[in-house]
């Protein structure tokens, strides 16, 4: 696939970078005091310290701000597992538009109150990815509303790039990026602002193994629905790749690895109690892959763990807080 094949390039990124940046936080990259393969030192890149919680922001207001620079809308729909959903009512709430967020059926109670604290509606829908969209566009076509896809348009893309062009400006020497994929809008910009600037940085996509639709979709060479998925990676847990984001993980991505639910579980633990940093499961994936990094994987520069949110579950925080014990983790 040639570059111009792409639905968007590091150009578009570089302009959401400007367009947003008046409304979310140039997030910290902070040293986690540990190493990696041949004693890279491993940095942590704080989504979990953004607007709302979570990366969602920047593809939010880069969707909502391009959509008011084409004319604008009655209002806004979007489908949401949480995060995602939380954003865009935000930036709907700070452009001054409605907005309505259709969440699962099984949706972590905290993050469908925090959507209805921006203002917006929430509406259940069945418990897939797939359920949720089909629904919000049925909303939107009904009500004349602009539904802002989750993952898949590269104006919600492209926002979530501005973390990559932010790692490259905060650690020149980064080799290696670590980054969750749910539908790929995260990883689809994140790579393409990194391999269209420093081709030679690796970027390592990063899924939960109950949740591995793009790992098979990269296997099959084609998008890959695997349906409803229990994963604790809540954030993670979308049926397949999207149709704008695939093509770009497969030509930018240079790897995805999988994660177990209990790897998932020790190293949002390890980021709790060692890094002082609350992340949820979904954030976590990325320092529970560490242990994989070998030596050829991680290059000779910095390592980059991204760590996409920090909206927790309070039920499953309670559970981690009574077990504090720390094993051998991916961060000693």
């Amino acid at each position: 696939m040639e570059n111009h094949e792409l639905p968007f390039t590091v150009k578009d990124v570089a302009a959401a970078q400007k367009r947003i940046h008046p409304y979310v936080r140039q997030t910290p990259l902070l040293a986690s005091g540990q190493t990696c393969a041949e004693n890279q030192p491993v940095y942590l890149k704080c989504e979990n310290l953004q607007v709302t919680g979570a990366f969602k922001a920047r593809g939010a207001f880069n969707f909502v701000l391009s959509l008011l620079d084409q004319g604008g809308a009655p209002g806004v729909i979007t489908a949401s597992s949480g995060n995602h959903g939380q954003a865009v009512a935000y930036a709907a709430a700070r452009m001054g538009l409605p907005c309505t967020v259709v969440v699962p059926e099984d949706v972590i109670a905290v993050k469908a109150q925090a959507i209805r604290s921006y203002g917006a509606k929430v509406e259940y829908a069945g418990h897939t990815s797939t359920d949720r969209i089909e629904r919000a566009e049925q909303l939107a076509t009904q009500q004349g509303w602009v539904f802002v896809p989750p993952y898949d348009h590269p104006w919600t893309a492209a926002g979530q790039g501005t973390a990559g062009l932010e790692i490259l400006q905060q650690r020149p020497d980064v080799s290696v990026v670590l980054v969750p994929i749910g539908g790929g809008g995260l990883i689809s910009g994140v790579a393409t602002a990194i391999k269209e600037t420093r081709p030679e940085v690796r970027v390592i996509g990063v899924e939960p193994e109950l949740a591995n639709d793009t790992y098979l979709s990269l296997q099959a060479g084609r998008v890959v629905d695997i349906g409803a998925n229990h994963t604790l990676a809540d954030g993670l847990r979308t049926s397949h790749p999207g149709d704008y984001t695939f093509p770009i993980v497969q030509r930018y991505v240079d790897e995805v690895v999988l994660v177990s639910e209990q790897d998932i579980e020790n190293a949002a633990r390890e980021l709790l109690f060692r890094s002082k940093l609350l992340v949820e499961p979904s954030g976590a994936v990325t320092v529970a892959a560490l242990r994989q990094l070998d030596v050829q994987r991680a290059g000779t520069g910095s390592v980059v763990c991204l760590l996409s949110g920090g909206n927790a579950d309070p039920n499953w925080l309670a559970t981690l807080l009574g077990n504090p014990v720390v094993g051998q983790g991916a961060l000693q």
